[in-house]
């Protein structure tokens, strides 16, 4: 009878908040700019709004001739300050709490989280899983157990400012009515050896009646495999009950193969984009890709065209200007005091009746040693459609140039980790060179012209990139790697994994 009445109210809330989300889904222009006022107003007597003239700020133009963007150096010695406990910063007051992050250019990076920023962390969450279960209505996810895989929730002080990753800090928000069926225990989720803490987390899930599973696809994958190593059987198998999985942090699709693979039945998937600066998307319809972007969650966007990137007089549109099917880096206002903050992730629309977007890489994660500038959506598109060709299966992959090879023409070398390795490798390869001069025609060019000869593969041994993350401290959390570079850092270290 509980679990009825807890399904019931579930349906109830879910099909009133979707009902409630269609003003902002319909007229986001408006709000976005009403909104970022809003912002202007609440931090004029901050130090950055003192300093970048809030006062005389009208409108978004007045806000992009007197607001750079930036990126974390540029606000760093405001957050420096922030740290030492100075109020009234780059936000009013003191930050609720600072997200702490692993920068490859800063070291760790302290992003600051507002008591008005906190709630929608929350939110978001909450709203992709109301709208699945309004969309499917199903809420029968709730009368079980379910997990987060995540980091520590333990939280250190920073002049009286709670510090930790972001998980961890949302741990700390979840819901009541989900404290109650939610694993794994604090003692486990607080350990900090990722490897350690999911043998644990197997040996607290493996009997119970598990739900709902949430994750980054790399650590579902670990999980999933260390339970099928034990019990001889798929996921569905040993939670026969398993409805839905919310992932995010990456790219989704380069993983479903492994992923339904595993699972050896049908679940459920709902894709989110959260980050410690915000969240921003999740999917709302479980028939196509991309995600709803949320622009009335606490978060002002603008769209720098991914050409212009880095360039002095670089072009900064809001959604009126975007066009479909075009790369743009997300930048980011935020009432946590992020000030036209370049985040780092490139997106492209799909749909703006609502917006939809695909995460379509990093503004630094990209291959362009002789001009080609590829790109992560490029690639995995690449795989993707070289999957279909082939009963192949890839477990990881990373990219990088090889610009002076032993013999012959430069080249774009992968190293690649199969689940299932192809029967015919070189036309496997062929396929994929061919994949991606289809995506990007530089790359095409470069080709044809002789400048490049086709990418070379180079296979790597099982469990070749957890090990390389353990070995760079990298592993779990929110950790990801690079399947993108513009030089071989990553390609000679992972080089000794090779088959």
């Amino acid at each position: 009878m509980l679990n009825f009445l807890k399904k019931k109210i579930a349906l109830i809330w879910a099909k009133k908040h979707v009902r409630n989300t269609e003003e902002f889904k319909q007229n986001p222009q408006k709000k976005q700019e009403e909104l970022l006022l809003s912002f202007i107003d609440t931090a004029g007597k901050t130090l950055f709004g003192r300093e970048h003239d809030f006062e005389n700020i009208r409108s978004i133009e007045d806000f992009q001739a007197r607001v750079p963007i930036s990126d974390y150096e540029d606000l760093k010695p405001y957050i420096e300050r922030m740290k030492k406990g100075q109020a009234n910063i780059l936000w009013t007051g003191t930050p609720e709490y600072f997200a702490k992050t692993s920068g490859t250019t800063s070291g760790s990076k302290y992003i600051p989280i507002s008591k008005e920023g906190m709630p929608y962390q929350i939110a978001g969450a909450q709203s992709a899983l109301f709208h699945y279960i309004a969309r499917k209505n199903n809420a029968d996810f709730v009368e079980g157990k379910m997990i987060f895989l995540q980091g520590s929730p333990e939280l250190e002080e920073v002049y009286g400012i709670k510090t930790g990753r972001l998980s961890g800090i949302v741990a700390h928000h979840i819901p009541n009515y989900l404290q109650k069926n939610r694993l794994p225990s604090w003692e486990t989720n607080i350990m900090e050896d990722w490897e350690a803490k999911v043998d644990k987390i197997v040996a607290e899930t493996e009997k119970e009646n598990m739900t709902l599973i949430s994750g980054i696809p790399p650590w579902l994958i670990m999980y999933f495999e260390k339970l099928i190593e034990r019990h001889g059987k798929k996921i569905k198998q040993i939670f026969p009950n398993l409805q839905l999985i919310v992932t995010g942090g990456v790219n989704y699709e380069p993983y479903r193969d492994k992923m339904e693979d595993l699972l050896g039945g049908k679940v459920d998937i709902v894709q989110t984009f959260p980050a410690s600066e915000g969240f921003f998307a999740f999917q709302d319809d479980y028939t196509r890709e991309g995600l709803l972007l949320l622009t009335n969650h606490g978060i002002f966007y603008e769209f720098v065209p991914l050409e212009e990137y880095g360039k002095p007089n670089a072009g900064r549109l809001t959604l009126k200007d975007i066009e479909l099917h075009k790369d743009y880096a997300l930048i980011l206002t935020t009432n946590s005091g992020l000030w036209a903050y370049s985040i780092g992730d490139v997106i492209r629309f799909i749909d703006t009746k609502p917006h939809r977007i695909l995460v379509s890489g990093r503004t630094k994660h990209f291959t362009s040693a002789f001009g080609e500038h590829v790109i992560a959506f490029e690639v995995e598109e690449a795989v993707k459609a070289t999957l279909e060709q082939f009963p192949a299966q890839i477990t990881e992959f990373h990219l990088a140039p090889q610009v002076n090879p032993g013999e012959g023409l430069p080249y774009h070398e992968w190293f690649i980790e199969f689940e299932k390795t192809p029967q015919d490798m070189e036309s496997f390869r062929n396929e994929l060179d061919e994949q991606l001069r289809k995506r990007n025609t530089y790359y095409d060019d470069l080709i044809s012209g002789n400048i490049l000869q086709p990418l070379q593969i180079t296979q790597l041994k099982k469990n070749a990139f957890q090990e390389y993350a353990k070995s760079q401290g990298k592993l779990g959390g929110q950790n990801k790697i690079p399947r993108l570079a513009n030089d071989r850092k990553i390609a000679d270290l992972l080089k000794i994994y090779k088959i």
